[in-house]
Order: C-alpha cells, then structure tokens, then sequence
C-alpha cells in the first residue's frame, strides 16, 4: 500500500470515529417531552367581571329599572338596599318619587311600585334597553315607553308579575317580583358602563356632615356615618329603613342638578339628564364639586373634578338625587 493509500485511510478511520460519537451522543441525549401522566398546564383565569353601578365584583345580568313610590304611606320600602343604584326624583307637588336599578343581584320581591313619568324614557337610556317596571302613567307616557326601546313592563299590561300585600293600604302596596318582570323582557340589555368611575378618594374634598335635597313638599337628607362608611338616608326628617329593618343608604352619593321645566302635561317636571351641569358627589364624609355631562340618551354621564379628571366614586351602593337648578 502507498503512503498516500494509507494517509487516506487514516482519515477515513477517524471520520467514521467521529460520526460514530456523534451518534453515540445523540442516541444517549435525554429527551425533555413530557411524560404522559404530566398534569396540563394550568388555564388563565379568567378576570372576574366589576359591575360598573357599584365597583363590586358581580355577574354581568340584565337590568331591571322599578319605579318606586316614596309617599309616606309606603315607606318602609322593600328591597332597595338590594340595588346598584338608588334614585331621588321629583314629581307634581313638590313630593319625591325613587328608581331603583337591579343587576348585581335580584330580591324575592320589591316595592312598593308606582307610576313612570315622561322623562323617564330619556332617563333610563342611559341603560340602551333595560325592563322598565311601573304601574300606571299618563296615557301619552304610557304611548312614549310603548314607542322607545325600553322594555315598558307595566302592572296593567302583566299583571301577573305584581301582587298586592304588606301592611300598606292602595295604592302604595303593590310589588313586584324581578324574575317575572325581567321574563317579559327576554332582551333587556345587561349591565354595562354609563360613566361611573370608581377608585381611591381623590385630593380636594370638603369635609361635610350632611346634605339635604329640599323638594318643597319632601326632602331627602344624606347624613355622613364614620362608623358604617357610607351615607345614611332621611326622608322628610325620620331615618329611611326597609321592610328588612335595614337602614337605607350608599357608599356614594350624587346630588345632580339640572332643569326641571314642565313636562307636555304642565304639571309634573321634566327632569332633563341630557345636558351639563353641576353635580355634588359625598364619599368619604367629603363633598365634591364636579361638573356632570351626558350628549345624548344613549350616552354615558360624566363627572368631572375641576383639575380634569373624572371623579372615582367608592365601591357599593350609589344614590343620585336631581336637585332643580
């Protein structure tokens, strides 16, 4: 053999060690699947829904808007400390009538019920198309919620959804039961945002004890409660309480005011909530003054510290009481 031959062979020979170690190191590299009795891996959880009515966790449900009368011969009233938001309104003769708006979670039963007036069609947009529970109203209001995108579940036209009891003489003993009204109104929107803010108590508050909302005929009184954190309701000077014994009342209050022209029937105001305007928002035993403001039915209504920002309500329970400019 030639030293040339035997040169190539010698390469040869250690090429092929080569590869043979390669493929020793390959055969004996562990492999990193995992086995099959491997738990999967864990699935993201997903993010609990926040209502935007309270700040509190909850399920995204439909909305339920009740009329509810606030005459002293109705109170105490049934199952408003179960709602998302609580409203004080006027109506003819300086007296107060309340809204109360479910979704968080529905009572049994709650009351007692009483009529709609017209500007609660452009009122209750605010919601897209919540279930409107009323009983009785003018033929044209009637017409007006029978025409809007509301879900008018009135006690004339589902009267099966109602029923008469308590202590209270009629008119202001009739009830409603939330499963029934919300089956008459298979498509009402659910809960969605209409502007509220809620967060830590911004810089700027006054400190106040108490604030009252005069109607001339009614008034309704915040009072500021250190040892329960919220704002305790008055109606016409005694401490508003539920059929429960509960003691009425939320975390955050605003008084909103705005214009009260007459309505088409020259009697009962019109409360405009489209618009701008000043409102006063209570949390923490403090006053804000901020400007509210809502461009159409549909959309959300505002509220803004003077630096800008949008006011953080606290978490729980909101009042709004309209208050005549």
């Amino acid at each position: 053999m030639s030293t040339q031959d035997s040169s190539r062979r010698t390469r040869l020979v250690a090429a092929l060690a080569v590869v043979g170690g390669l493929t020793a190191v390959v055969a004996t590299t562990p492999s990193f699947a995992a086995p099959e009795d491997a738990p999967p891996a864990p699935e993201r959880r997903k993010a609990a829904y926040t209502s935007p009515f309270t700040g509190l966790p909850a399920k995204q449900n439909p909305v339920l808007a009740v009329k509810i009368d606030n005459h002293k011969d109705a109170r105490p009233q049934t199952a408003l400390e179960d709602a998302d938001i609580v409203g004080v309104e006027k109506v003819e003769g300086g007296l107060g009538r309340l809204f109360a708006v479910y979704s968080s979670k529905y009572p049994d039963s709650l009351g007692p019920v009483r009529s709609a007036r017209e500007y609660n069609v452009e009122q209750m947009r605010m919601f897209q198309r919540p279930a409107l529970a009323y009983s009785g109203a003018r033929e044209a209001v009637v017409d007006k919620i029978n025409k809007s995108p509301l879900y008018g579940v009135s006690h004339d036209d589902h009267p099966g959804a109602y029923e008469r009891g308590g202590d209270n003489e009629p008119p202001h003993n009739l009830y409603g039961h939330p499963d029934k009204l919300l089956a008459e109104a298979p498509e009402a929107s659910k809960a969605d945002d209409i502007g509220f803010r809620f967060g830590d108590e911004p810089d700027g508050g006054k400190p106040t004890d108490e604030l009252t909302v005069d109607y001339g005929a009614s008034t309704t009184t915040f009072t500021w409660s250190a040892e329960e954190g919220r704002w305790l309701a008055s109606f016409d000077g005694e401490p508003a309480k539920g059929t429960s014994g509960e003691r009425l009342g939320g975390k955050t209050v605003i008084v909103q005011k705005t214009d009260m022209p007459p309505d088409s029937s020259g009697e009962t105001p019109y409360i405009k909530t489209v618009g701008s305007g000043e409102a006063t928002v209570l949390r923490d035993g403090k006053a804000f003054t901020t400007t509210w403001k809502r461009g159409s039915a549909t959309g959300d209504t505002t509220f803004t510290l003077p630096d800008g920002k949008r006011m953080p309500f606290d978490r729980g329970q909101v009042w709004l009481a309209y208050e005549e400019n």
